[in-house]
Parts: structure tokens; sequence; C-alpha cells
């Protein structure tokens, strides 16, 4: 199985559980999700989420500076951020629920 398709359906949700723990900048959120198993991950892909997650109102971001190099952008939570959280985890959940069932007895879905 491509678990690169699988990984592409759930990293918005993966992402927000790694920032619900402690905010991050685009790098350092690359390292805890493959250090979380999620060894795959592209940079780009987490640099877009971040993206695309901030845009939509989702994630906070603030500027720090850094010794070693440029200034670091990281991001956070919010308010909406925490919702969409629940909302995706709930989801992830009854999904993962229905596919346990499925590879259990695949009479189920008779």
């Amino acid at each position: 199985m491509d678990t690169t398709q699988l990984l592409k359906g759930v990293l918005d949700l993966a992402v927000l559980a790694v920032l619900d723990g402690e905010d991050g900048y685009g790098y350092d959120v690359v390292r805890r999700l493959r250090a979380a198993g999620l060894e795959e991950v592209g940079d780009a892909s987490v640099y877009g989420t971040l993206r695309r997650l901030y845009a939509a109102g989702h994630l906070t971001s603030y500027v720090v500076p850094s010794a070693e190099g440029p200034h670091r952008k990281y991001y956070g939570l919010n308010v909406s951020g925490r919702a969409q959280l629940e909302m995706a985890t709930k989801t992830w959940h009854g999904f993962a629920d229905t596919m346990a069932a499925l590879l259990t007895d695949p009479e189920v879905a008779a």
C-alpha cells in the first residue's frame, strides 16, 4: 500500500496534533512528525500544510530570532485550530473504527 497517499489525507490532522503539544517552526514540525513514525513526510508538504492551516485561520504565527541562522517563524494552535483538531480527531476515530471493523470482519459490509 502506498503510504504517501494515506499521509496526504491525514497531514492536516497530524500537523495540528503536533502543534497541540507545543508551538513549532517548519522544520521542527517535520522533525517531530518523523520522530512520531511518519518518516516519509516531506518538508514541502509540511510547509504547505502550515501555510494552508494559517490561511484558514487555524494557526497563529510569530517570528523568533535565531543565533544559528535566519529568524524562525513559529506556528501555534488558536481557538479555531483546537476546534478543527477536535473535529478532525472525531472524524479520524470514526474512520479508523470503520476500517478496523471491515478488516476484522468483512461480513460487516455484506
